[in-house]
């Protein structure tokens, strides 16, 4: 068997697809649907695919001026622990990413930004979630009061990069958009120190 390599293999998808034949819904919640459905696999044979309905969500890397990353500590439920991550919140229906990106800061962590750039699109559960996340970074960053939700208690505190890097690698961070995003800041500013 010869290697293929990437760009004919993408050429290719066909052969990958699951097609739906029928599906119910198992949930429907405040903001997560759990869905199952019956698909025709490649081959021909059939196979259900459970998965939740997720409307989308932001994150924002906030970096202040003298280079910190602001950073919350909040209680995550499904895991029982406190957990340090980057801002953010989910998208409300046909809400645009970047204004929902805008109000979680201020509502999270009081900050207001001058400039905001889209960093990249992720999928953290694509074997049972539609979710998408979408990264944002914030700079220019202006203090002000936090407005949280009711049911949202969070600490915010600001921590240098090179901490990131560390609670990362050792673990101490372990929610996937603050380890993307905590990576892709370390190459910025490798490539920025480069240049």
């Amino acid at each position: 068997m010869s290697e293929k390599s990437f760009q004919d293999l993408a050429h290719d998808d066909d052969r990958l697809v699951e097609k739906r034949i029928s599906g119910e819904g198992v949930y429907d919640g405040i903001f997560l649907k759990m869905k199952r459905d019956t698909v025709s696999l490649p081959d021909g044979q059939h196979a259900l695919r459970e998965y939740l309905e997720h409307p989308g969500a932001v994150a924002i890397l906030a970096v202040l001026d003298d280079g910190r990353i602001l950073l919350e500590r909040q209680y995550r439920y499904p895991i029982s622990q406190a957990v340090i991550e980057i801002p953010a919140g989910k998208l409300n229906v046909g809400e645009d990413p970047l204004l929902c990106a805008q109000r979680e800061l201020q509502e999270e962590t009081g900050y207001t930004a001058k400039r905001w750039s889209k960093i990249r699109r992720i999928h953290p559960v694509i074997s049972y979630s539609t979710e998408f996340i979408d990264i944002y970074l914030a700079e220019g960053l202006i203090p002000g009061p936090a407005r949280l939700d009711e049911e949202e208690f969070l600490d915010v505190f600001a921590a240098p990069l090179e901490e990131l890097l560390e609670w990362v690698e050792s673990g101490k961070i372990t929610d996937v958009k603050t380890i993307i995003s905590t990576y892709w800041l370390e190459r910025r500013r490798c490539a920025s120190s480069n240049s």
